[in-house]
C-alpha cells in the first residue's frame, strides 16, 4: 500500500567529523538548537506533516483500530482496585473508576473504619494533555503526603507536600525533582533528588517542612563524574537513609541516620570501575548485594561503624543470579534467577536456611511486590505467566502457604485452555543458545502458514519477563504467535548475558534477534515476510539494526521512541544522557574503536538504498531519553533512501515524552494503532 505525497524533509548538507572520518548528516537540521524548547517552524511543520500522513494512512483502518481498542478495553476491569497494603496504622490502596484514565488513592485505619480518598490523579490531571504521578510517599506519622508529578512528559517532576487532614497542598519543594523521595523518622523533613539542566539527577537534598525550600540542605552532590546519577532510599527497618550515586556499571553508597539527615554521610565503599552494590539495614547490620567478586553478585554483611569491612554471607554462583535483597525482621528476602527463571527465597537470619516460594508452571514471572513494613506477618508477591493472568499472593512463611489475594479479572472472558506457552532455545550464529518465550493458540499449526510477532529489547540488563498481557491476545486470536526474544544485553540468563550484549559485544543483541527470527521461521511459526517485530527505545535501536541487517525477514516493524542516531548522540556530551550512556555503548569521543563499532551499526548511519519492511516509527517531542529528532531524522532518511513502496509512517506525540500518551485508555489506543498497522501490513 502506498499513499500519495508522503512528507519529504529537505536535505541540507551537513558534515560531521571525528577520528579523521567525515560523514554526511543531511537531516541534522531537524534538531532544534533550542531543545527542549522546540519552536523552529520548519521542524514543527515537518513533524506535523508526518502526523497528518500517519492519520491519513490509518484512517481507512479506523474501524479495525476501534475494534481492537474495544476488544482490549473489554479485557480490562474498568472499576478495579489494588489489594490493600498495610503500612503502619493504615491500609492503602488505589482504584480505577469506570470511564476514568487515572487512579484514585485511598486509605483506612487498620483498626477499622471507612476508606478515605487522599489523592485523585483524575482530578489532578483535569485539563492536562499529559499527566504522570511519579512518586507517592506518605510520612511515617501518616499526616503528610509527598507526590512527584510530571505534566508535560519532560520527566522533570514537581514535588508537592499535602496535608492529609485538610487535603490542601502546603508547599511546593521543587519543580525539577525525580525519583522516590523519603521521609525522615520524625516526619518533619523529606530527602529528595533533583535534575540539572542536562537532566541528570545530580544531588540529594534535605528539606525541613515549613522552611523555605530555597534553603534546602544539600546532603550530597555528584561533582566527580557527570555520568553518575544520585538516588535516595530508606532502609526497610527505617533506621537509615541511603544516598547512592552511580552509572550503568559502577556505584557507591552513603548513608545518614533517618532521624538525623544532616549528619555527615558515611561512605560504605568507594566506587570502582564495573563494581556495583546496593544496601539495606536490619538488626544493626548492613546487608549488601554486590558484584565485586562474582559476575552474578554475592551477599555480604557489614557493621555500620566499619561499613567497608565486608563479611561474605552468600557466595556468588555461576548458576544462580542474585538480583536483589530486602532485609526484614524475620527474613532476608532474596530475588534471584536460576536458568532464566525467577526465584523468590526467604532466608532465616539465625539458621541460614533458605526457603523458596513454590510455583508450578514451567515458565513464569514472579517478584516480591509491596512490602513496606519491617516486621510483616506475610510477604506480598506478584505472579503471572504468558497464559496465567496476573495474581497477587501473600506468602505466609509460618505455614508455608500461598494465599491468593487477587487474580486479574478479564471481564470479556478468557479461557486459558485455548492457549499454550512454549520456551525454546534457539542457536545464534556464534553458538550461544538464546531463550525464546512463545504464546500461541493451541489450534494454530506450525507449518509455516501462520503469522509471527517477535518482541525484543536487549539492553541495560533489563529482561523482558514472560508475563501476562491482555493486549497481545488480540494478535494471538488473529493468527499470530507472540514471541519474546530473550537476547543478550538483557540479564535473562545472568549478569554475563547482559555483559555479552553491551559495549564491544553490542552486535550480539542484534544478531540474536535476527537469528531468533530465523529460528522461529525454521520451526514453522511463519514464513519470511509474514513476521512482525516491535521494540522501543533501545529496543527501537534493535529494530533499526535488524531491518538494516535482514529486512527480508519482516513484513512490518514497529519502532517506538527508537534510539537510532546512536553515533551522533554518543558523540554529543552536551545531551542529557550521553555521558551516563558511555558505559553501555562506549565513548566514541575518546575511543576510536568504539567510534568505529558504533558507526558500523548505528541504524540511522547505516540506512541503505534497498527494500525495507513496512514501518511505524513513534516519538515524543518532550522526550528527554530519546530526543524527538532521532525518530524524525531516521524517518526522513529512510523515506529518501529506501527503494520499496511499502508504508513508512511516523507518529510524533507533540505533548508527550518517552512513554507516549498518558492515561490508561489513551495509551491503550496507541497499542491498538500499532496492532492495526501490523495486522494490515502482514495481511496485505
Amino acid at each position: 500500500m502506498t499513499l500519495q505525497n508522503p512528507p519529504v524533509a529537505a536535505r541540507k548538507p551537513h558534515t560531521n567529523e571525528a577520528h579523521g572520518v567525515r560523514w554526511d548528516d543531511d537531516w541534522h537540521w531537524l534538531r532544534d538548537p533550542n531543545y527542549p524548547d522546540v519552536q523552529d517552524e520548519e521542524v514543527l511543520a515537518y513533524l506535523k506533516a508526518e502526523n497528518g500522513y500517519f492519520e491519513a494512512a490509518m484512517a481507512p483502518h479506523k474501524a479495525l483500530t476501534d475494534e481492537l481498542f474495544e476488544e482490549m478495553k473489554g479485557r480490562i476491569k474498568e472499576d478495579d482496585a489494588t489489594v490493600p497494603l498495610k503500612d503502619g496504622d493504615w491500609l492503602y490502596w488505589s482504584e480505577f473508576k469506570k470511564g476514568t484514565q487515572y487512579r484514585d488513592w485511598y486509605r483506612k485505619p487498620v483498626s477499622g473504619g471507612e476508606g478515605v480518598l487522599i489523592y485523585s490523579e483524575n482530578a489532578e490531571a483535569e485539563g492536562k494533555e499529559y499527566y504522570r504521578l511519579g512518586a507517592f510517599a506518605v510520612s511515617l506519622d501518616g499526616k503528610l503526603l509527598a507526590t512527584l508529578v510530571d505534566d508535560d512528559g519532560s520527566e522533570r517532576f514537581k514535588l508537592v507536600i499535602r496535608d492529609l487532614a485538610t487535603g490542601e497542598d502546603v508547599e511546593t519543594v521543587t519543580k525539577v525533582g525525580i525519583g522516590q523521595p523519603v521521609w525522615t523518622s520524625d516526619s518533619k523533613g523529606i530527602v529528595f533528588t533533583e535534575v540539572n539542566d542536562q537532566w541528570r539527577s545530580y544531588r540529594a537534598q534535605y528539606h525541613h517542612i515549613e522552611d523555605d525550600p530555597a534553603k534546602a540542605v544539600t546532603l550530597y552532590e555528584e561533582k566527580d563524574d557527570i555520568a553518575f546519577s544520585v538516588n535516595v532510599a530508606r532502609s526497610t527497618d527505617d533506621s537509615l537513609i541511603f544516598i547512592s550515586t552511580g552509572n550503568n556499571s559502577s556505584s557507591e553508597v552513603r548513608f545518614v541516620p533517618a532521624g538525623n539527615p544532616e549528619a555527615a554521610p558515611a561512605l560504605i565503599k568507594a566506587r570502582r570501575p564495573d563494581v556495583q552494590y546496593d544496601a539495606d539495614a536490619a538488626h544493626g547490620k548492613l546487608w549488601i548485594h554486590s558484584n565485586d567478586q562474582h559476575v552474578n553478585f554475592r551477599v555480604v554483611t557489614a557493621d555500620p561503624a566499619t561499613p567497608a569491612d565486608w563479611q561474605e554471607l552468600i557466595a556468588g554462583s555461576d548458576r544462580t543470579y542474585l538480583r536483589g535483597i530486602s532485609s526484614h525482621r524475620d527474613h532476608l528476602l532474596i530475588t534471584s534467577r536460576v536458568d532464566g527463571l525467577d526465584q523468590l527465597v526467604l532466608r532465616n537470619y539465625e539458621t541460614g536456611i533458605e526457603e523458596r516460594v513454590p510455583f508450578t508452571e514451567a515458565s513464569y514471572s514472579a517478584g516480591f511486590s509491596g512490602n513496606p513494613e519491617f516486621a510483616p506477618d506475610s510477604y506480598r508477591l506478584s505472579y503471572s505467566s504468558m497464559v496465567t493472568p496476573g495474581t497477587v499472593y501473600d506468602y505466609h512463611p509460618a505455614e508455608k502457604r500461598l494465599e491468593v489475594r487477587k487474580v486479574q479479572e478479564i471481564p470479556s472472558g478468557y479461557d486459558p485452555s485455548l492457549y499454550v506457552t512454549e520456551r525454546l532455545m534457539i542457536a545464534a550464529r556464534d553458538g550461544a543458545r538464546v531463550p525464546v518465550s512463545v504464546l500461541r493458540r493451541k489450534d494454530s499449526a506450525k507449518d509455516g502458514s501462520g503469522k509471527l510477532f517477535v518482541y525484543g529489547y536487549g539492553a541495560y540488563g533489563f529482561a523482558i519477563p514472560p508475563s501476562f498481557s491482555t493486549a497481545r491476545l488480540s494478535l494471538v486470536d488473529r493468527g499470530f504467535a507472540f514471541a519474546i526474544a530473550h537476547i543478550r544485553g538483557g540479564d535473562d540468563l545472568g549478569y554475563q548475558w547482559f555483559l555479552d550484549g553491551k559495549l564491544k559485544n553490542r552486535t550480539n543483541a542484534f544478531n540474536d534477534f535476527v537469528d531468533v527470527t530465523r529460528g522461529l521461521i525454521a520451526e514453522g511459526y511463519a514464513k519470511a515476510g509474514r513476521v512482525a517485530a516491535q521494540g522501543g527505545s533501545a529496543g527501537g535501536e534493535l529494530m533499526g539494526a535488524a531491518v538494516n541487517q535482514a529486512p527480508e525477514l519482516y513484513g512490518a516493524v514497529v519502532a517506538d521512541v527508537p534510539f537510532v542516531d546512536v553515533l551522533n548522540t554518543m558523540l554529543d556530551d552536551t545531551l542529557p544522557l550521553t555521558p551516563g550512556e558511555w558505559t553501555e555503548w562506549g565513548n566514541p569521543i575518546t575511543d576510536g574503536d568504539a567510534f568505529q563499532l558504533i558507526k558500523s551499526y548505528s541504524p540511522y548511519d547505516n540506512v541503505e538504498a534497498k527494500a525495507y519492511p513496512a514501518m511505524l516509527i513513534t516519538g515524543g517531542l518532550t522526550d528527554p531519553r530519546v530526543t524527538y529528532w532521532e525518530p524524525a531524522k531516521w524517518t526522513a532518511k529512510l523515506r529518501a533512501t529506501k527503494t520499496d513502496d511499502k508504508l513508512l509512517l511516523m507518529k510524533m506525540n507533540m505533548g508527550a515524552g518517552h512513554g507516549g500518551k498518558s492515561g490508561r485508555w489513551n495509551s491503550l489506543y496507541e497499542v491498538a494503532e500499532a496492532y492495526t498497522f501490523v495486522i494490515t501490513q502482514i495481511d496485505e
